[in-house]
């Protein structure tokens, strides 16, 4: 159960992320009113049990959940803000520093929005796979400002309680270079690998093994979705592609010169990726983003 800090919540956008957080709410005993765009969605939803519909004799919540696309973040809190919706406001979208930044432009009160992001997954548009385990052992990062007041964390703590996450404090900044590493570009690679079979004969793709089914298996995710999380964190995942076609442009090189090194040369980039894949299996040596941003490497 909660704290007696979380007894009602808002819950803006039904999509997989903001009904997998209803659901998770609902079940932690948590009051859970719904709100958004589309009538059919919040219905679905109810459906779902993730809570009752929104309508304006609902009193202030205790805490408001913006689960919408990035684009539609701003705008979505600022209107929120303005209906007096409740008294802490969130958000879940895969890019920081841009909403936060857009935020202050926009006017919105700064002092009691935490903007968050669970690290479970794209949101989707359907509620297909809502769910109230979806953040059940997962990092839910905050990036509160230096303002922000205790009372305001404590009702994001008791939501990631009642969720099952593990709280980690980051910078917007640090946030997205981090997903950049880890989801956002690898999600891009994928998807341009994949997309060289878009049109192939299923004789031809019969002849896959299952590591290339694996290596792209992300690329199935909503172009949509993908696309706005993708544009809300240009810079870093720019750089990131910058540093992966430096390092396949140089496989190329290798590869057209045949020199007699050849094989040590590709050995030693192959072996990084190896080191790579044991550290993310948790066999090898993991960095905390502290660790790696000093590193240079996110």
């Amino acid at each position: 159960m909660t704290t007696a800090t979380l007894r009602t919540a808002v819950v803006i956008g039904c999509g997989a992320t903001g009904t997998s957080v209803a659901l998770a709410l609902t079940g932690a005993g948590v009051e859970v009113t719904l709100l958004d765009d589309d009538p059919r969605a919040t219905a679905e939803a109810v459906t779902l049990g993730a809570g009752t519909a929104w309508t304006p004799e609902h009193p202030p919540a205790d805490l408001v959940v913006v689960a919408t696309p990035p684009s539609a973040v701003v705008d979505a809190l600022y209107r929120a803000q303005s209906q007096g919706l409740g008294h802490v406001y969130t958000d879940t979208a895969g890019a920081k520093d841009v909403i936060v930044s857009d935020a202050e432009l926009r006017g919105c009160d700064l002092k009691g929005y935490v903007p968050g992001h669970p690290l479970a997954g794209p949101d989707a548009p359907g509620r297909a796979d809502a769910d109230a385990t979806r953040f059940t052992g997962r990092i839910w990062t905050l990036c509160p400002y230096e303002t922000t007041p205790a009372w305001a964390l404590r009702t994001l703590d008791a939501l990631i309680e009642a969720c099952g996450a593990q709280r980690l404090d980051l910078s917007p900044q640090i946030h997205d270079r981090v997903v950049a590493e880890l989801s956002h570009a690898p999600h891009l690679v994928a998807a341009v690998l994949s997309s060289r079979f878009a049109d192939s004969s299923l004789g031809f793709l019969g002849l896959a093994e299952q590591g290339l089914r694996d290596a792209v298996r992300t690329a199935g995710g909503d172009p949509w979705v993908w696309g706005d999380v993708l544009a809300h964190n240009a810079g870093p995942v720019a750089d990131v592609l910058d540093r992966i076609a430096g390092q396949l442009s140089r496989a190329a090189a290798i590869l057209r010169e045949g020199d007699e090194s050849a094989p040590l040369e590709l050995a030693l980039t192959l072996e990084e990726g190896r080191r790579g894949q044991a550290a993310l299996d948790g066999t090898g040596d993991v960095r905390t983003p502290r660790d790696a941003s000093a590193a240079g490497r996110v």
